[in-house]
């Protein structure tokens, strides 16, 4: 990809009748720095330079929709090819250990969160991340936006990510997403004990074609899983996260009462009480629908409650 953006460069710069040194000064960099670029050499465009690129060479975005394919190049094979396969996914299962998602964070979360990875090299860089991964959000409000359903451990409403007035904003969000009909939010509690994920995050994601891939993480690692057996406990292991996680309406309301502040005095609905509620959902649906938003859960994910 960054020979391609070289390249496009390169034929553009020619097409504008403009030398390495003259493209250079109108986007405030060396005239060396133009020629890595055209040649897919040294450090990798910024995505400031790839919108000025675009503006001095009349590119009508051209280059500032390729930066985020060079920008990947920079990660490992498998961490790219889940990029690749997240953003053509119909569904999305995730369970999150320690973090919101990238696809409900608030751009103030994500800055606090990417500000402390190993690999940050400067502002700049930080700025960009936290760019690209609000662009990835648009998948959400798109025409062909997945179907999300997100399982949050309790730890991730309760570490103050970002400080209280950012964790207050990000925990606002969870509650709007969660409002809309193709996104579900779970959150498992604390008192569920030990589970098969502990210590680390798990993503089912299911293709067009039906096919499902899973990808675990841990803090600095990840793994992409794509034989159909191993695929397939994993989304097994899913169902049972969300089977004993809270139902979503008990879920949002101890989201809201972290972010009101009074979780310390909250109590978490027993196991019961959570399963008296669910049935009643059940119940009150038919058994056929989720929740009061009326999306009907896909014959494939429909499972034997706990």
């Amino acid at each position: 990809m960054a020979a391609l953006f070289g390249a496009r460069v390169r034929r553009l710069r020619t097409a504008a009748g403009l030398t390495q040194a003259e493209l250079g000064d109108r986007t405030h960099v060396v005239s060396t720095r133009i020629t890595q670029i055209e040649r897919a050499s040294g450090a990798k465009p910024t995505l400031d330079l790839a919108r000025a690129l675009d503006a001095a060479l009349n590119a009508d975005n051209l280059l500032v929709e390729l930066w985020p394919y060079v920008y990947r190049e920079a990660f490992p094979d498998w961490s790219r090819r889940f990029m690749g396969l997240s953003e053509r996914a119909v569904a999305v299962r995730e369970y999150a250990a320690h973090l919101v998602p990238g696809l409900l964070q608030t751009e103030d979360y994500a800055r606090a969160v990417l500000s402390v990875g190993r690999t940050l090299d400067g502002k700049e860089q930080l700025e960009e991340r936290v760019s690209l991964r609000m662009g990835r959000q648009e998948r959400l409000v798109g025409p062909d936006r997945p179907e999300l359903w997100v399982i949050l451990d309790e730890a991730v409403l309760r570490r103050p990510v970002g400080g209280e007035t950012v964790m207050r904003e990000q925990l606002a969000r969870l509650l709007s997403a969660a409002a809309e009909p193709h996104i579900t939010v779970q959150v498992l509690p604390f008192d569920q004990g030990e589970h098969d994920v502990m210590g680390g995050s798990l993503t089912v994601l299911t293709m067009p074609d039906g096919s499902d891939t899973a990808y675990t993480e841990g803090a600095h690692y990840g793994q992409l899983v794509e034989d159909p057996d191993e695929v397939r406990d994993f989304a097994l292991t899913y169902d049972r996260l969300r089977a004993v996680a809270l139902p979503p309406l008990m879920s949002l309301g101890m989201i809201r009462s972290v972010m009101e502040d009074n979780h310390r005095g909250a109590k978490v609905p027993s196991r019961t009480d959570r399963r008296r509620v669910a049935q009643e959902q059940l119940q009150q649906s038919g058994g056929r629908q989720l929740r009061g938003g009326g999306r009907r859960i896909p014959r494939r994910d429909r499972r034997p409650g706990p």
